[in-house]
């Protein structure tokens, strides 16, 4: 054990990154929980179930065998690989070298050996990934809303691992060829060795250190650039999988004061003037969504959640007809709109400043909304069980019950209904006429 300046240097990269981390992780959760409240905590056994098999378990990714199968290497890379972050950590704090190599013995080595395979393994995942991004240009990496940072941040992330992995195989490569190694030596880096053969002990020495900062400062760099990130999935998803809805994808829920007023409307001994019950009144109430503060903090769980992988838009009907709609875009809307106020409360002592804006008409369009045909597409097809249709069914609410502004085919229907008890134009006597036309 050598403790000494570096060691100082490791524990303040170390602190430094874990305050700003958990700083913007503070922000999100901010973020998240200025919406509505809402109970997601019913059959906890069933969410434990979803979440372990959705999340832990990827049970949806491998509907796309070869995106589901090189997604799945990444991801047990990222869980396995880090079990040897930990030794990494414990050696910059303590001064120590490959702590657990004599302990272990060669339990140690056959680890060690595994995670370079991984290691290996996440690199051409890595490289499968850029190429059906950047060469093979799938469709769904190409829609409008994946323009300018979308695109990057989803470079970037496979480039940063690519990165990463070279680093931890260069520290073994660099070892082989020392003389008083204190481990190894491994698999693949001894296949990689003979790039520095002939090197000097004290330059290879400086080759592994480089390795090892790189590799370890590139983790927590990573770490923190997560918050800022579509990657911010691997740690939002096991939540979100969790508080995800576990109705039926066809049932919609029961709008309370609605249902409280037809039962009014239904008593005759009900006192229409009375307060309501729970004291809200219609001046702080509203019906559906017009903002993100409107939706649900589940809704903007999702939001941050969403992988962008588009799979989503690429199964909506609306969307493959030419349509304006894309769901994929409307989560990243909303994570937009969340961030937008989130700076806004920032900017103004953890206050909203009313800013002229809002998610609907400003970030979602009116044509998007109505463009749904809510057949749950989008639903079934997301990996991390994200629901789009309930955002826009919650802006289509607010448009309709709060501005009165359905299309005008929609108006024309709720008219024959209110008026002729069906959607067309028959009166009360002849509504069963339709199935004769």
């Amino acid at each position: 054990m050598s403790f000494g300046i570096s060691n100082v240097l490791f524990a303040a990269a170390l602190v430094t990154a874990i305050y700003f981390f958990t700083k913007n992780v503070q922000k999100i959760r901010r973020n998240i929980l200025m919406a509505r409240d809402i109970d997601r905590t019913d059959q906890p056994e069933k969410r434990w179930r979803t979440m372990m098999r959705v999340a832990l378990g990827q049970s949806k990714m491998v509907i796309n065998p070869v995106a589901g199968f090189f997604h799945i290497v990444i991801y047990v890379g990222f869980l396995l690989i880090n079990i040897e972050v930990l030794e990494i950590l414990l050696d910059g704090l303590l001064g120590t070298h490959r702590l657990f190599a004599k302990p272990l013995g060669g339990v140690y080595t056959f680890a060690i050996n595994f995670f370079e395979v991984l290691a290996v393994a996440v690199i051409i995942a890595c490289i499968v990934f850029l190429w059906r991004r950047n060469v093979m240009k799938i469709d769904r990496f190409q829609k409008p809303e994946l323009k300018g940072w979308p695109f990057k941040d989803a470079n970037n992330i496979l480039i940063i691992e690519i990165v990463l992995m070279v680093a931890l195989l260069m520290i073994g490569a660099a070892e082989a060829n020392m003389d008083n190694a204190p481990a190894g030596p491994f698999l693949i880096s001894s296949m990689l060795a003979p790039i520095f053969s002939g090197w000097s002990q004290e330059s290879l020495h400086l080759a592994e250190r480089v390795a090892w900062w790189a590799h370890i400062l590139g983790i927590l760099a990573f770490l923190n650039y997560l918050p800022f990130s579509k990657h911010f999935h691997i740690i939002l998803s096991f939540p979100n999988t969790w508080y995800a809805k576990l109705t039926p994808k066809g049932k919609f829920p029961i709008n309370e004061r609605v249902k409280k007023e037809v039962e009014l409307m239904l008593d005759p001994n009900a006192n229409p003037y009375a307060a309501p019950e729970n004291g809200q009144t219609a001046e702080n109430d509203k019906f559906g969504a017009k903002d993100v503060m409107d939706l649900t903090w589940v809704n903007l769980l999702n939001a941050y959640t969403c992988t962008e992988c588009g799979r989503c838009t690429a199964e909506c009907p609306a969307n493959q007809t030419g349509k304006k709609l894309s769901p994929r875009k409307i989560m990243m809307d909303v994570r937009d709109r969340a961030e937008e106020v989130g700076r806004i409360m920032d900017a103004n002592g953890g206050k909203f400043v009313d800013d002229g804006k809002s998610l609907l008409d400003d970030y979602i369009t009116r044509e998007e909304i109505w463009a749904c045909t809510s057949c749950n597409a989008c639903v079934e097809a997301c990996p991390v069980l994200i629901d789009p249709l309930d955002i826009i069914m919650q802006l289509r609410q607010y448009v309709v019950m709060e501005e009165s502004k359905a299309p005008q085919s929609l108006n024309m229907m709720m008219t024959n209904v209110e008026n002729n008890g069906a959607p067309w134009q028959f009166s009360q006597a002849d509504r069963a006429n339709w199935i004769h036309q």
